[in-house]
């Protein structure tokens, strides 16, 4: 913790500090301001601009010459925990701050971390910087020079610390096992533990890398010189627990801790039993698979240079995992399946690969989206990740049994090895839920010609469904008409509730999955057949369900089915 009369010594050129005296009416965010050049005069302004230099603190309560006299500050006053919130949400960055006080006057300390290797953070869309005494815009070639940055391979590292016998003779020969496995190349266990660990580049100028160290250290070593590398796992059983009910920490080499961590997981893990009709299957709440390569991924692809550690948090069907850095670089959440990244631990990266823990770089995540949502299960969720932290959501429930069925069903009807891609899995999941967008149109036209999908309504209002296949196993005909019986069934159940609905509650019904010309097109459809009548004008029109079904509402949804049926099988 810091104190003003240390503070009071140092230069905002030379300390990575900057001091404000800011005794009133600081501006979080640009204030009144309409210039960018004003604007960025702010505490946001100058929280980019300490975390593109590689972080520092900024201290209001001081001026800003030296010896930096206390004239105290009332800025975030009450406020600081707020603060620190709406900072992280703005601009995804963790601050931490301190209040200081002396002869009745309060100093502000915000400490500011450092940006991650090759990303720029940005204030209102600019990335920004100091210059002398000056905020301002950062220059092109300072921009290129960050863009440009690679991250060092901190697994290659030598940890000059340690030896040979510093290392869990289990673990190599976990190692060794493997290895001689996956290559087919028997001859490898017999060798010589230096000679197998020097052939795998894990020892150079006869010194240990730090990869071997985080696969292979014995767990008293790694706590002395990584202790970051060990992983925290959590269990609460609600989810609005704050403390948990019990903790482990896992400071073991990789290749036993892994198998730990899965343990203690497992532990806790729950097989539900699902039945569809004639098929019968348990689906664990955490597929050990997913969880494994979840794991590893962790594993090798964070930053070792930050001091915290991979904390799993575990609920009876959720999974937490928070690995401290953002993604690599180049890598984001709408890149993340299609780019093949450099891992920021490429010799580790690359020992994983050999010994297969890992069947390939970048597949990882393949697997852990294509099992999830294969088994009827929400998407992997990445989207709480940012600059400093990754993050990994599996929710382990099963929302859809049908969606699981049909995927396998889907597969075994595709024969031999070939099998459904990722991007597909994915697109069928989209189209379920109604939210297929354009970046998956490149993998539908094969999905059609499979009749996995297709395509109903006409014109503005064409869109995809499941197809047949998936509607057989809900016992639910894809289409009566021109109708898809889903879109049918959401609008006639609506007046189970209600004699009479505007087009604004059927827009709403079908949450985004149609969008409000589409649904306008259905409802149109709907009256010229006679299902729903239309009264009143403009803002006051409303819709209503036929007499003939209006008198049973809760029979509605079987009589129009019904009424439609005969109708276009007449027109046939």
């Amino acid at each position: 913790m810091s104190t003003i009369e240390e503070l009071r010594h140092l230069r905002e050129s030379e300390d990575k500090i900057e001091f404000k005296a800011a005794k009133n009416n600081f501006e979080y965010s640009g204030g009144k301001h309409t210039e960018q050049s004003e604007r960025r005069k702010c505490f946001l302004g100058y929280v980019v601009a300490l975390c593109n230099e590689g972080g520092g603190r900024l201290v209001l309560g001081l001026r800003d010459h030296l010896p930096h006299e206390t004239v105290g500050s009332n800025f975030g006053e009450g406020k600081i925990n707020e603060l620190i919130d709406e900072t992280y949400e703005r601009l995804g960055i963790r601050v931490s701050i301190e209040e200081l006080h002396e002869n009745g006057l309060r100093v502000v300390v915000v400490t500011v971390p450092g940006r991650p290797i090759g990303k720029l953070m940005k204030f209102e869309g600019v990335p920004l910087m100091r210059t002398g005494e000056s905020l301002r815009n950062m220059s092109d070639e300072q921009i290129l020079r960050i863009l440009l940055e690679q991250e060092p391979d901190f697994s290659a590292t030598l940890c000059r610390q340690i030896s040979i016998d510093d290392l869990d003779p289990e673990a190599i020969a976990i190692l060794k096992d493997n290895y001689a496995a996956k290559q087919r190349n028997d001859r490898f266990k017999s060798l010589g533990n230096v000679q197998a660990l020097s052939d795998l580049e894990l020892i150079r100028d006869d010194k240990l890398t730090y990869a071997a160290l985080i696969l292979l250290g014995k767990r008293d070593v790694i706590h002395q010189y990584l202790p970051q590398a060990k992983i925290i796992i959590e269990y609460r059983s609600n989810e609005s627990s704050i403390t948990h009910e019990w903790r482990e920490e896992i400071n073991a080499p990789l290749f036993i801790g892994i198998q730990e961590a899965w343990r203690l997981i497992h532990s806790r893990n729950i097989i539900e039993h699902n039945n569809l009709g004639p098929y019968i299957f348990d689906t664990p709440v955490f597929d050990e698979i997913v969880v494994r390569e979840a794991l590893l991924n962790a594993i090798a692809h964070r930053d070792y240079r930050l001091t915290s550690e991979i904390v799993i948090k575990q609920f009876p069907k959720k999974l937490i995992i928070n690995s401290p850095g953002g993604f690599p670089i180049g890598v984001n959440l709408e890149n993340m399946l299609s780019i093949n990244s450099t891992p920021r631990s490429r010799l580790m990266a690359d020992i994983l690969l050999k010994t297969g823990l890992v069947e390939r770089s970048g597949q990882g995540i393949d697997k852990i989206f294509y099992l999830t949502i294969s088994q009827g299960k929400p998407e992997p969720d990445y989207s709480h990740s940012d600059y400093f932290q990754v993050s990994l959501i599996l929710n382990g429930s099963v929302d859809d049994k049908t969606f699981n069925v049909f995927i396998k069903q889907a597969n075994e009807s595709l024969g031999g090895d070939e099998k459904l891609t990722v991007n597909e899995v994915i697109a069928l999941n989209r189209v379920r839920q109604g939210l297929l967008t354009g970046t998956h149109q490149d993998v539908i036209k094969r999905l059609e010609s499979l009749r996995l999908v297709e395509r109903v309504g006409s014109g503005s209002s064409q869109r995809y469904v499941l197809g047949e296949l998936y509607q057989g196993l809900l016992n639910v005909p894809l289409k009566i008409g021109s109708y898809a019986v889903n879109e049918l069934r959401t609008v006639v159940k609506l007046f189970e509730r209600v004699n009479s609905v505007k087009m604004g509650l059927f827009v709403d019904a079908f949450s985004g999955s149609l969008n409000r010309e589409q649904v306008k097109f259905l409802i149109e459809k709907l009256v010229e057949d006679d299902i729903l009548i239309k009264k009143g004008k403009g803002s006051a029109t409303a819709y209503q369900l036929a007499e003939q079904f209006s008198e049973s509402p809760r029979l509605a949804v079987r009589n129009v089915e019904g009424f439609l049926s005969d109708k276009y099988e007449e027109n046939v």
